[in-house]
């Protein structure tokens, strides 16, 4: 029994050690763990205190200073971008268009940008609504080049890519975010905002509409012009030869325009109150004692906040669809005006239909 006692005393001693080592092992682990979710967290709070230091400097900045940072950003960015993606891809796209791609690309391109990045600032729209409107602006010509002209699909979509986080950043960096696309507490409909089924259905809802008129476009009067206004145009089959399924290269692009209508037009419509100043307005009109003013006035925007919202940004959406499309075109190698004006007019129709169709959702 005398020898009972150092073998017990062993065994705990043992026990005792085993334990040391399994603690001395999880701290290693966890040790070696730490560095990379702190490394990640740092990282995050870099990037947040980066914007908000950004922001704070704008809020000081009076509105043409903040206007001019913007503009100045957004073609530094594109000049970067564009220069970059040309390097990489050989010069494939400058090979179909009158001239290399620049920041600007054209002094008539140079301007559409300002113009559009100042009617965004006045207009207090956000980095979301600014992407928004470089997709619609951009991305049927990207599809041009890529599907007619056989430049390849990473190279235009690198270029579409580059035109739009230009355009994002800029006010990203220097603009919060509306309420309604940050979902912030409070804002009307913000479970309808937030839904991602709600999300999914609205952008295929209208990337369904680009897919349609692209389709009845290309069995109409697609192939003829492309043919007639696009001198050098390599081929015009995925045209003739369109389908209702249609090919993979348009369902990703259809797909992003109407995401782009979604964010740009549908987000901002369930996100206004449906009661305020204009619907007290209209439940006072009075077409019996209305003067002749007040009735055209009732008549030509008689409309609820909702409905003048959707309407808005519908006729923004089309504007910039149809200029951006047009002013690209023209930069292809034997883009003819009017050629340019028929396809631009195709992605402008589909454009107006789908603001259309998401009001009808907005409405339900």
């Amino acid at each position: 029994m005398a020898r009972s006692k150092p073998v017990k005393v062993a065994a705990a001693e043992m026990s005792s050690s085993a334990v040391d080592r399994a603690a001395s092992t999880a701290a290693a682990a966890t040790a070696t763990a730490t560095p990379s979710s702190s490394s990640a967290l740092t990282t995050t709070a870099r990037v947040r205190s980066t914007v908000a230091a950004l922001r704070r400097m704008r809020a000081g900045l009076p509105e043409p200073a903040q206007l001019a940072l913007a503009i100045v950003l957004s073609f530094s960015l594109n000049a970067a971008g564009q220069f970059l993606v040309h390097s990489l891809s050989g010069g494939e796209l400058s090979s179909i268009m009158w001239q290399p791609s620049s920041a600007a690309g054209s002094i008539p391109e140079a301007l559409w940008r300002i113009f559009g990045l100042t009617l965004a600032w006045f207009g207090n729209f956000d980095g979301y609504d600014l992407a928004a409107l470089a997709l619609l602006s951009s991305g049927p010509a990207a599809y041009l080049t890529s599907v007619f002209y056989g430049v390849r699909t990473i190279t235009a979509g690198a270029h579409l890519g580059v035109d739009v986080l230009s355009s994002f950043l800029p006010f990203f960096l220097l603009r919060q975010l509306s309420g309604a696309h940050s979902a912030a507490p409070g804002v009307t409909n913000r479970e309808i905002i937030v839904d991602r089924g709600i999300q999914v259905l609205t952008s295929v809802l209208s990337g369904q509409v680009y897919s349609i008129i692209l389709f009845l476009a290309s069995r109409a009067f697609l192939p003829d012009t492309l043919v007639l206004y696009f001198e050098g145009i390599p081929t015009v089959r995925p045209a003739t030869d369109a389908t209702v399924l249609g090919n993979p290269t348009t369902h990703v692009v259809t797909l992003l325009l109407g995401t782009a209508a979604r964010l740009f037009i549908f987000t901002p419509l369930v996100a206004t109150p449906q009661t305020g100043e204009s619907e007290r307005e209209l439940a006072k009109f009075d077409p019996v004692s209305a003067t002749l003013q007040e009735t055209v006035a009732y008549n030509l925007w008689g409309y609820t906040s909702r409905t003048k919202v959707s309407i808005k940004r519908t006729a923004l959406a089309m504007l910039f669809t149809g200029v951006g499309t047009y002013l690209r075109c023209l930069g292809i190698r034997g883009a003819e005006p009017y050629g340019s004006i028929v396809y631009a007019s195709v992605w402008t129709m589909a454009t107006l239909l789908a603001g259309l169709s998401l009001r009808y959702v907005g409405s339900v």
